[in-house]
This record gives structure tokens, sequence and C-alpha cells, in this order.
């Protein structure tokens, strides 16, 4: 058994599905439903519709019931046999949700021989257009229309001439079907609204979920990037206090002062970020993000930290680069000092910085081969990842490697209009 529902195609999201309102397909399909298993129960207003259908039907019956006794050459058998098949068709007129199609083929005979039938077997015809393609309408109104001329010569309209007789009932027939396919119409367009205004929403939604895994990825980088200059710091300094404990007090103060230095820098970064997710503002938020004037600054610290970092830069006017630009190039080099310092400590760390308006930057970092012991930094190794989607995000690429002598090279162009 099938249970699958119609389903349309949304223009954003090319090739997906989309299944309608249950209860709007099966109110222009009420018996499709029913077929298929899932029969919904009437409501009030489907009550009241179908009461109001039954008693117009009945209305109309009870109007040629008058205009019987009227017809020349009628039989009272025939007039009572009218009456019983025009109640019945009345009755059948609550048969009409669930099939539209098989009451209206049924209500042609049913009418041709009965004139107290003619009102259900209007509204039989109406309930087809609502609720059917026109295809099925055209054939049952067809039929009807060819059978009107010989249903008014055989029983014509007392009062009226045999052509005004077929006028009126093609009129009235006519009137009907418009009436139903208004109807439809009116009503395939609430359904089509509906189902935009679902897809719009499923949309949003899509939309806002892919800004927050954005928002989420950018978030990451930014504390990987800033956090973990800081903790390397102390899981480096703390690493050589652990493997040298008879070191001279003056180095072993000196570790510590970078230890707490460093936990500090990083208590406060975090702030930072944290203030920034609160208050939901941009990058731009906080303190003012390094740029490529800050590279200076960040190789002295690590100089400082105890690390033996050199800066090689060759750009003549560094805050004529874009602030975007340079804050890439200053983190691309700060994980890479970072990454230095974990897998290659005590080696020689060049950071160089080359380029100009409308070449580009180039930034490199290059470390000379580790010599010794070189203890274990736990780490995400997402880090160079990182950086190279951040560059290509800045419209850039980026390159790593070891080098021939053994060592580890860190290289990324960024666009400089």
């Amino acid at each position: 058994m099938r249970t699958d529902r119609p389903a349309t195609t949304s223009p954003a999201f090319p090739g997906r599905r989309w299944l309608l309102p249950s209860a709007l397909v099966e109110e222009l399909d009420p018996d499709g439903a029913r077929t298929r298993g899932r029969r919904p129960r009437r409501t009030a207003r489907d009550w009241l519709v179908d009461f109001a259908c039954f008693l117009l039907a009945v209305v109309i019956g009870l109007l040629a019931a008058e205009a019987l006794p009227d017809e020349p050459d009628l039989p009272q058998a025939m007039e009572t046999a009218d009456q019983i098949i025009g109640a019945l068709a009345c009755a059948a007129v609550w048969l009409r949700r669930r099939w539209p199609v098989g009451l209206a083929v049924a209500m042609i005979p049913v009418a041709f021989v009965s004139a107290t039938a003619g009102g259900a077997a209007l509204i039989s015809l109406f309930t087809l257009a609502v609720h059917r393609p026109f295809r099925y309408v055209a054939w049952v109104a067809g039929i009807d229309l060819a059978l009107q001329p010989l249903y008014y010569w055989l029983r014509p309209e007392p009062g009226l001439p045999y052509l005004a007789s077929v006028l009126i009932g093609g009129v009235l027939l006519g009137a009907v079907v418009g009436w139903g396919l208004l109807a439809r119409s009116k009503r395939q367009l609430l359904l089509s609204l509906r189902d935009r205004a679902r897809h719009a929403e499923a949309e949003a939604r899509l939309r806002a979920e892919q800004a927050q895994r954005l928002a989420r990825e950018a978030i990451a980088r930014e504390m990987h990037d800033v956090l973990a200059h800081r903790l390397t710091l102390l899981s480096v300094h703390a690493g050589a206090l652990e493997f040298r404990p008879d070191a001279p007090r003056e180095e072993v103060v000196r570790a510590a002062g970078v230890i707490r230095e460093s936990a500090h820098e990083a208590l406060q970064d975090l702030r930072e970020i944290i203030g920034v997710l609160r208050a939901g503002d941009s990058d731009d938020a906080g303190r003012p993000q390094p740029t490529l004037a800050a590279l200076d600054a960040l190789v002295a610290e690590s100089r400082e930290a105890g690390m033996k970092a050199a800066l090689d830069g060759r750009v003549t006017d560094p805050a004529a680069v874009p602030a975007s630009v340079g804050r890439t190039a200053y983190r691309i080099a700060q994980e890479a000092l970072t990454n230095a310092r974990k897998h290659a400590p005590g080696t020689e760390v060049t950071v160089s910085v080359t380029g100009a308006a409308g070449e580009g930057l180039t930034v490199t970092v290059r470390n000379a081969p580790p010599q010794g012991h070189v203890p274990h930094v736990p780490g995400s190794g997402q880090g160079l990842i990182g950086l190279t989607e951040r560059a290509a995000l800045a419209g850039g690429t980026l390159a790593h490697g070891p080098t021939p002598d053994g060592g580890f090279e860190v290289r990324a162009w960024l666009p400089w209009p």
C-alpha cells in the first residue's frame, strides 16, 4: 500500500522534494487519502458545508416535485418513482467527498429519469469540479450537456419553449462547473501560498543554521589561533621545568614568569572572545585586532619566551596593508611560531614578509631541523588546516611541508589590491 503524498520541488533547493500539507491534500483529494488507508475526520466546517449542500439539493428537489403534476402525460407511478429516486439522490449527496467521480457518473442516468434528482446532480458536478482535475469534469459535464436536448424533448418544461429550456439548462450547467473550477483554483492557490511559506521558512532555517555553523567555525579558528600561542608557551616552559628540575634558580624564575604572563594573556584573550560572543558583535569588537604591524611584538614576545626567532620584513609601509590581510598574515605567523615551538623547540625560526600593493603579500615561516630530544606536546592537529581555510577565505593560498635540510616551512600568499 502506497502512503506517499503529492510533492513539489523547491526553487531554492533544486531536486529536494517537499511534502504538501496533508489537510489541504485531503481537502482537494478526499477519497484518495481514504483509499490509501488514511480516513481524515470531517471538521465542523465540513459538516456545515455538507449539510448546506444536502439542504440545497432537497430544496431544488422539492421545487421540481411541485412541478411534476403539471407535466403532461406523466403517470402517477412515474411521479412517485421520480420522487423516491430524487430522495435517494439527495441522501447520496453525503457521499460526495468520498466518491466524487463515482457519484457524478451515477447521477447522469439518475437525473435523466428523475427531475427531483436535478439538485443532487448539480451538487455532485460541483463537487467533481472542486476535487478532481478538469478532464473528469469535462467528460461528465459534456455527457450531461449532450443529454439535455433529449431530456427536455422527452420531458418538456411546463410553460417554457423547448429551446429556452435547453439554453437555461446549459447555462445552469456551465455556471455550476465554473463555480466549482473557481473554488478549486482558489484552493490550489491557497495550497501553493502555504507551500511557498513553508519552503521560505525551511530555507530561512537552513540559512540560519549555515550562518551559525560558519560563525562557530570562525570562533573555533579564532580561539585556536589566539589561545594556542599562549597555551603552548605554558606547555613548553612547564615541560622544561619537568625535565630539568635542577635548573638554575634564574631559569626557573624566568620560566615561571613566562608561565604566569602567558596564563594571564590567555585569560585576557578568552575573556575578550567570550565578551564578543555575549555581545553578538563582529570580529572587530573588543580591543583592536592585530595587524601586520604587530608582527614585531609577536616575534619579540617569542624571543622573550626563549625562542630563537627573527623577523625579516621587506614591506616598506606595513600600515598600508589592508586590515583584513594584515590580520590574516599575523594569525598565520602566530600559528606557525606556535607549531615551531611545539615540534622544533630550540631551533631558529625566521619569519619573512614580502610584497607590495598589486602583487600580493607573502608570509614565510621557516624553522631549522630540530636537534636532540623533542618533548611531546599535545595538539589537535587542526592548526595548519585552519590556516589553509583562513588563507582561502582571504582569497589566497597556503602551502606547508618539510624543507630539504629537514626543517619545516609554511608559505602563504595573500592578495593585496
